[in-house]
């Protein structure tokens, strides 16, 4: 199923109220990753931008984008969305990048134009993998980086969707996670199982440097989900974050 344009419908809908709920936290400083807002400087996913050209799969206001600019990166960001690119234009600051409106399955860019591509629960949690992580393949420059953040199968197996939170008991078959209904209108997210991950990735050609699994301190809240217990991050890996290069 093409969810290209229902995805598009979504985020423009919902842009201005996700940006005014959710910017304070993930804008309040620079390479905050995932629900935690847990730093680079903690995980060492990213590592050092000066003068690489990247991509940000998933822009979205530009958070992640504005800030490694200003470190010195040429950054593109990418967003589905136009009232999301819009959002990342009001606040782009002096540190100027190009954006650019696309589909992370469907990448406007030539082979070979990236040393680092990345998303923080962006397109490679709104694409089908096995579309979008060969997209992302072919723009990256030999030794190029993939680096991404995305929900683990764990966190989605246990989401109970009647009571609109994360639990401790399975709700969903974790095989048949593959595509997630997020409204009507046809807009879908996407999650694979621990092998598929690691399928898709190395039939794209790319090597799997590093799994982190980012494990919040207790008391560290969730900004987007309730979870039942509080502290249930730091008792189960709620998010991936894959390290890859392209030898």
């Amino acid at each position: 199923m093409d969810s290209i344009p229902a995805n598009r419908r979504l985020w423009n809908q919902i842009s201005s109220a996700y940006q005014h709920e959710h910017d304070p936290q993930i804008g309040a400083a620079p390479r905050l990753w995932g629900m935690y807002s847990i730093p680079d400087v903690h995980l060492h996913a990213l590592g050092d931008v000066t003068g690489k050209r990247v991509l940000e799969l998933g822009c979205g206001a530009g958070q992640w984008s504005r800030a490694l600019a200003a470190e010195g990166a040429s950054v593109v960001g990418l967003d589905l969305s136009e009232a999301q690119l819009a959002a990342a234009a009001r606040a782009m600051g002096a540190a100027r990048y190009p954006l650019v409106q696309g589909a992370a399955e469907q990448l406007p860019f030539a082979a070979d134009s990236f040393d680092l591509v990345f998303c923080d629960f962006g397109g490679l949690s709104w694409a089908p993998a096995h579309l979008a992580v060969p997209q992302a393949a072919r723009v990256l420059r030999p030794g190029g980086r993939l680096v991404f953040n995305v929900a683990s199968p764990w966190f989605e197996a246990c989401y109970d969707e009647d009571g609109s939170r994360v639990t401790t008991t399975l709700q969903q078959d974790y095989f048949g996670l593959d595509t997630i209904a997020e409204n009507d209108g046809g807009a879908r997210s996407y999650q694979l199982t621990y092998g598929d991950w690691v399928r898709v990735l190395r039939g794209a050609g790319l090597v799997i440097d590093d799994l982190i699994e980012p494990r919040p301190e207790p008391t560290t809240p969730n900004g987007y989900n309730e979870t039942e217990p509080h502290d249930w991050a730091h008792r189960w890996p709620a998010e991936l974050l894959w390290v890859t290069h392209k030898p």
